[in-house]
């Protein structure tokens, strides 16, 4: 009895270590970030395109940046959704339980969501030398859609395989077809699919590699998607990459910046999350 008491002592106290360690790291990353990024963070730099010269130290901003990544994010989310609901609805509903599709589909999506966006990159871009295509706006969309359709897939999956078989039978009772079983599901499933965007978001947003092959870089906003684009993670690289202390300050500005975002997009998401729970059968 006494071990086990020591045991659970144990436990709590790797917990809390556990605990402090993810919150002391967030806030460490924050404070780095926020003590040198600040003072460089100013309206101009982030409501005006690079002037001449900017990676050398003179004026302009990132708003080149700023759009270039909003339009990826959200183009290449939209897109994501449209193609990961489908997939979800079929090895949840059409397929069985046991099937060995599903599990293969489960394996393949597994191996996808490991593999660097670098990889994602390099595919693509091969792809798009055989088509003739150059790097615009489209090729970042393509590549960070086959980035993130693995997290929609795989996140939606676990919360739809958790929805009751009471809830199929319920349906399939009344008569329901299986096209009509996938909007009552799609319902129940919502705050993961509000879970799933929101990973999705924070991986699209700061990827560097594989836009960095397909998306290209411009000081300018694209007019279409055959126009190459800027993303806020390729401009911090390339203001890091400067022998100019006040580029390289300017890169930590960017980079509180595009943690901003993340931060107010993960709010928004826990609220949208908690807001959809009130639809779910319990």
């Amino acid at each position: 009895m006494k071990w086990k008491f020591i045991e659970e002592r144990i436990s709590n106290i790797l917990m809390i270590l556990s605990t402090a360690l993810v919150v002391g790291l967030f806030a460490c990353i924050i404070l780095v970030i926020a003590w040198t990024g600040i003072p460089s963070l100013t309206w101009e730099m982030v409501s005006s395109l690079p002037g001449g010269g900017f990676y050398l130290g003179k004026s302009g901003g990132i708003l080149n940046a700023i759009i270039g990544s909003l339009l990826i994010v959200g183009l290449s989310t939209l897109s994501g959704l449209i193609l990961s609901i489908p997939i979800v609805f079929y090895l949840n509903i059409y397929l069985g339980k046991n099937s060995k599709i599903a599990y293969l589909a489960r394996l393949c999506c597994d191996v996808l969501y490991g593999i660097p966006s670098i990889v994602y990159g390099a595919f693509a871009f091969t792809i798009m030398i055989f088509l003739g295509l150059k790097a615009s706006l489209l090729g970042g969309v393509i590549v960070t859609t086959l980035l993130i359709i693995p997290i929609f897939v795989r996140s939606m999956d676990e919360v739809a395989r958790l929805v009751s078989r009471d809830m199929y039978d319920a349906v399939y009772s009344l008569g329901a077809t299986r096209l009509e079983a996938c909007k009552v599901v799609l319902r129940q499933i919502f705050s993961g699919v509000a879970t799933a965007t929101l990973l999705s978001i924070g991986r699209a947003i700061g990827d560097s590699a594989g836009v960095l092959f397909t998306a290209g870089f411009t000081d300018n906003i694209p007019e279409s998607l055959g126009d190459p684009v800027a993303t806020l993670p390729l401009s911090v690289f390339f203001q890091l990459s400067s022998p100019i202390p006040e580029v390289r300050e300017k890169a930590y500005a960017a980079a509180l910046l595009l943690t901003l975002i993340v931060l107010f997009l993960s709010i928004v998401g826990r609220i949208i999350t908690v807001k959809s729970t009130k639809n779910k059968i319990r």
